[in-house]
């Protein structure tokens, strides 16, 4: 990009070749700044310089996307000797548009992995609906700042580089000239489409093209971002993706009434009594149920959690729990309804709000006040319209709160929430279900003033905070009349990235602790699988109460699963003492992890996983759909 381009094709040509260049450039470093902040999942140090590789790969299929416009209309207007001014001006902020967007997702990509551990995706769309909240999430947390930063230099610089231009031809092209400039822009252009295309063969080129190793930091930091976002959006998109096609419906239905022991009916395919005992010491009890935010299992017995470990201990304590997906809608239709996730689809938003009967709408036909209480805005996800209609009768957001109250863009701090929750909950006579979502373990991190952490990093310290604030609610709690005749029941909303992930899904994003706690309870620690869909048929079993359920619940303290399963954005699992299997319904990867390593022998067991997990989301998803088209 310099004053001594020549008058002639070339000097354009050269001048599109430089921004496809600077592309790549700018992308690999930005890759590199990946590859630095997250050194510390790195698994195999001596591969890594594949990843780089594929890497340039993956972005050189962005920078075709970006290149064949400009080079199509810069090869018309050098062939005809016409409007080459505009086809250069055209290039200039067409590349500095797209190029900027390119980048700036890249850069954006850096945060967002090091957090969820994969690359962004389309389910960041559910957050366009809440520009403010996002926006304060985005501006509330200093780590997200050298991102944007680096993002305004880059912009800055490609600003500044656009403006050195080739000049322009001053006079019309020969007719042997025109035909080698439109048959060279030919060639160039198939050559553009074929780097879209990005390989050879009977399909483009796909996310899986970027896995070649066990390390599954490596195999994510090949793909890039922006192309991740596209193809996952797009395949959101097509008709085939729009539901999961794992297996025939009917098969799935049959097989999850088997392994669930369901006979159903024929509107009603997983229909069964759930027969509560009328004489549990617990009968009849008043329900507080605790999502914590990002609580992952991984989190407890680290010195940071040292109530909740505590609590644990005195509690009816499940370790082997997972959560539905990790997301907090995810933990919220299944824990109150007893559904699993759909990937990253969010099953409480849409245009027409569905209707379920899960614990709240079972509580309150037995006569319970029903009160959701969360920190942020009412609308966010859908909530309020989707809990009202499903069974709370009252839901409390950061519009109830005062306003000097609300630390960022996810409102209220949790030690102000559970106080709010405690005061009204003095004003309810009737037994009541409570449901309290906490948020402080959420960035951007917001330590309070009158809290004291003793880590020095601020992951850590928002983590004895939740803790601390959870201390504080039990210690006003206890004071109150209605203590004794309470099952408390505490869980996480989905896991977090905590220390060196084994593979593409980390067990700590899903493994969340499940606690029922009262003093009418006998502590015991149970080993088996548990699930967020089975606190509600747990729930109403200690409560004594006959309901009929409809759903994916297990009763933990009268059956056991033969294994957990749970999903991950785009990814799906199964897993047994030994085994896990994973699967890209998208992609149709598998990967098989015995005892965390991966592996290639696929015994009947692994088989066996495969099948339940596939029967039991192919039948959510046939469930869901004819409760949504009825």
């Amino acid at each position: 990009m310099t004053h001594t381009f020549r008058h002639s094709p070339l000097s354009s040509l050269r001048y599109l070749l430089s921004w496809h260049a600077g592309g790549l450039l700018m992308l690999s470093l930005v890759r590199l700044a990946l590859f630095v902040a997250g050194n510390h999942f790195l698994q195999l140090p001596r591969l890594a310089p594949e990843a780089f590789l594929r890497g340039l790969w993956f972005d050189n299929v962005i920078a075709c996307y970006i290149s064949v416009v400009p080079l199509v209309v810069l090869t018309l207007a050098h062939t005809f000797g016409r409007f080459t001014r505009f086809a250069l001006r055209l290039t200039r902020w067409w590349c500095l548009t797209l190029w900027s967007i390119a980048v700036g997702i890249s850069l954006a990509n850096i945060p967002y992995f090091l957090y969820f551990f994969k690359n962004l995706n389309s389910s960041i769309w559910n957050w366009t609906e809440y520009g403010a909240t996002t926006l304060g999430m985005l501006f509330g947390e200093p780590a997200y700042y050298p991102p944007m930063l680096a993002f305004l230099l880059l912009v800055a610089a490609m600003v500044w580089l656009s403006r050195f231009q080739p000049k322009q031809p001053a006079e019309r092209p020969t007719l042997r000239t025109a035909t080698a400039v439109l048959a060279g822009g030919l060639c160039l252009t198939g050559l553009c489409v074929f780097g879209i295309r990005g390989r050879m063969g009977y399909n483009p080129i796909k996310v899986s093209a970027a896995y070649y190793c066990d390390d599954a930091f490596l195999n994510q930091l090949g793909i890039n971002p922006a192309f991740n976002l596209l193809t996952s959006t797009l395949d959101d998109r097509r008709p085939e993706n729009r539901r999961l096609a794992l297996m025939e419906d009917a098969q799935a239905l049959g097989e999850a009434q088997r392994m669930l022991g369901r006979k159903g009916t024929a509107r009603q395919p997983l229909l069964y009594k759930l027969k509560g005992n009328k004489d549990c010491p617990t009968a009849g009890f008043n329900v507080v149920i605790i999502l914590m935010e990002s609580m992952s299992s991984d989190l407890m017995g680290q010195g940071q959690t040292p109530f909740l470990d505590s609590l644990a201990r005195q509690s009816v304590y499940f370790p082997n729990t997972f959560s539905a997906g990790n997301h907090t809608n995810h933990g919220l239709y299944a824990t109150l309804y007893s559904y699993p996730a759909l990937m990253f689809r969010n099953m409480m938003k849409g245009s027409y709000t569905p209707r379920y009967s899960g614990l709240p709408t079972v509580l309150r036909k037995h006569g319970y006040e029903t009160l959701f209480f969360m920190t942020h805005e009412k609308q966010y996800d859908n909530m309020e319209a989707f809990f009202r209609t499903n069974g709370f009768r009252e839901v409390y957001g950061q519009e109830d709160y005062p306003r000097d109250k609300v630390a960022n863009s996810f409102g209220v701090q949790d030690d102000f929430l559970y106080s709010y929750a405690l005061r009204r909950l003095d004003q309810t006579d009737a037994p009541f279900l409570a449901t309290l979502l906490s948020i402080s373990n959420h960035p951007p991190y917001v330590i309070p003033a009158h809290f004291k952490p003793r880590s020095e990093k601020p992951e850590l310290q928002i983590v004895e905070y939740a803790d601390w604030s959870l201390k504080q609610f039990f210690r006003e709690a206890r004071k109150r009349a209605w203590f004794d005749r309470t099952i408390f029941v505490l869980l996480g909303d989905h896991g977090k990235l905590v220390g060196q992930p084994a593979s593409e899904m980390p067990d700590c994003l899903n493994h969340i602790p499940l606690i029922f706690f009262s003093p009418a309870l006998t502590p015991q620690t149970r080993g088996q699988w548990a699930l967020q869909m089975d606190v509600q048929p747990t729930l109403l079993a200690l409560l004594g109460m006959e309901a009929g359920q409809n759903n994916f619940g297990t009763d933990l303290l009268s059956r056991q699963r033969p294994c957990a399963f749970y999903t991950s954005d785009n990814l799906i699992t199964a897993r047994d003492s030994l085994r896990q299997f994973i699967y890209n319904p998208h992609t149709r990867q598998t990967t098989l992890l015995m005892n965390g390593a991966p592996t290639q022998q696929a015994d009947t067991a692994f088989h066996a996983l495969r099948h339940y997990v596939f029967s039991m989301l192919q039948a959510a998803e046939a469930i869901t759909e004819k409760e949504l088209t009825q």
